[in-house]
């Protein structure tokens, strides 16, 4: 099965992991993989407001305690405008409240054929790493994936 541009919400009922929906917003999604100890972040709206976008990372944050959360998978695809203000509270406060509680391996997928996405990435991590030298991101395991299952195996 080709799963390269596919969500989260496709993906999973096709594949052969135990797995459950445990927040479902109209704007974001989190799944549980409770025997792989991995939760996924799928934002199903092309651009995510900061409110919208810190509370459904804060609702994941009870679960990563609940199921000793190891790995967290960012599914960017549906995405099409960044927002630096997200990206730099994603990584300057949640990583580092999640890494105290454990979860050290991020896997991120983002949009395809979207090379204005991917070089506002870039630079947002370019200007993060600039402006927080002392962040925790050296210990962190940090990935890009092309697909929802190459997340989960990687």
């Amino acid at each position: 099965m080709n799963t390269s541009n596919l969500t989260a919400s496709s993906v999973l009922p096709q594949l052969q992991y135990s797995w459950e929906t445990a927040v479902e917003k109209d704007y974001g999604k989190l799944f549980i993989l409770p025997e792989k100890s991995i939760i996924i972040c799928e934002l199903t709206k092309q651009y995510v407001p900061i409110e919208e976008f810190r509370e459904i990372f804060s609702l994941a944050i009870p679960l990563i305690e609940k199921y000793q959360i190891k790995k967290f998978i960012f599914d960017k695809q549906n995405l099409r405008v960044f927002h630096q203000p997200s990206m730099e509270w994603y990584f300057i406060h949640w990583k580092q409240e999640v890494y105290k509680k454990g979860l050290s391996i991020h896997r991120k997928i983002l949009p395809k054929n979207q090379p204005v996405f991917e070089a506002a990435v870039a630079a947002g991590r370019a200007k993060i790493q600039a402006e927080y030298p002392n962040t925790i991101i050296h210990l962190l395991d940090i990935k890009y994936s092309n697909s929802i299952e190459e997340a989960i195996e990687s």
